[in-house]
């Protein structure tokens, strides 16, 4: 699913179709207000630290986990993942496995995240939690979850794109939300707002919020020993929002004579990569995809392509490492 476009049309002055859609907006607040109103299935003996959003789709959560992951085990901790393992089949709980597991068995973002720590695939948190804790978690982090009630959580961070920040500031299905911003910051204990300089300001002039202390962050390239500059290629990608991608590989440097964007956790089926291999080879160019897109490639075609890893950059992480730590304690 892409997102319409008058989800982000400006807050102060929302679209038609938002204003005719507030009525259902208002009751899947009121929805979700109710359960997250419900009391935790557990509490677990070790600290939960929660990595969620209040809007619909993809804004940075997965690499926020990850950077807060090398935090914490460079802190001296043994962190453990949970995920719901959007997309995948088993209900869980299950420890992922790369050499037994694959995405349309547990997701593709919890084998990415299985190369940093330890990761739960679970519908159900409450179990996947008492899981991960009887296989020694020292901390569990939830890879999303902000509205979801099963799990007792000691610190709970709000992952903002600041480039699109809360669109039109409604609820679904009249805007990208899943609950009103205030209610949402209201529960939250910090918040990281992901992009350049320019987004973060442009983000401050129309979204406030209020006294949440807030890290600013901004995803860049690994540095992987090769050279973009002047690679003719075609990119495809599956995420959020493909365009951030598009545009990060531009920076780069690479030459896109084609681009094409997927739904989000779209499967990567043969005959689609067929395809894409024909057009490559037609223009000449490489296929190249995201981190997260490529552990869904279909194994005789991973060769083929190129994957560009990004890492969250925090700001100043100092400081974001000592809530931790004060979190923790």
């Amino acid at each position: 699913m892409h997102p319409p476009a008058f989800w982000f049309t400006p807050p102060d002055r929302p679209a038609l179709r938002a204003r005719l859609l507030a009525p259902l907006g208002a009751v899947y607040a009121r929805l979700t207000a109710l359960r997250v109103a419900r009391a935790p299935e557990y509490v677990a003996p070790v600290p939960v630290i929660c990595v969620g959003n209040l809007n619909l789709g993809g804004t940075g959560k997965t690499p926020t986990v990850i950077a807060l992951v090398q935090m914490l085990q460079a802190m001296g901790y043994k962190p453990h993942i949970l995920s719901r393992g959007y997309g995948g089949s088993l209900v869980g709980p299950v420890q992922v496995d790369a050499r037994e597991h694959d995405s349309g068995q547990i997701g593709d973002e919890p084998l990415l995240m299985a190369a940093f720590a330890p990761v739960w695939v679970g519908r159900a948190r409450a179990q996947a939690a008492r899981a991960a804790v009887a296989a020694g978690a020292e901390i569990l982090i939830m890879d999303d979850g902000f509205q979801n009630p099963a799990l007792a959580k000691d610190l709970s961070v709000l992952v903002i794109d600041a480039a699109i920040g809360f669109g039109n500031a409604r609820v679904f299905p009249a805007g990208p939300l899943r609950e009103p911003v205030v209610t949402g910051l209201e529960r939250a204990d910090l918040a990281i707002t992901i992009g350049s300089t320019d987004m973060q300001r442009r983000f401050e002039r129309v979204h406030c919020l209020g006294l949440l202390e807030r890290f600013e962050a901004e995803l860049r390239p690994l540095q992987m020993g090769m050279s973009w500059k002047g690679l003719r290629v075609l990119a495809f990608a599956g995420i959020g929002r493909p365009e951030k991608f598009f545009a990060t590989l531009r920076a780069e440097g690479a030459e896109i004579l084609r681009a094409e964007a997927l739904s989000d956790h779209q499967p990567l089926t043969d005959a689609l990569m067929a395809r894409l291999e024909l057009e490559a080879k037609a223009l000449g160019a490489q296929l190249v995809t995201t981190e997260k897109d490529a552990v869904r490639l279909p194994a005789k075609f991973r060769a083929k392509v190129l994957a560009l890893p990004v890492r969250l950059k925090i700001a100043e992480p100092s400081l974001l490492e000592s809530r931790l730590r004060s979190a923790l304690r």
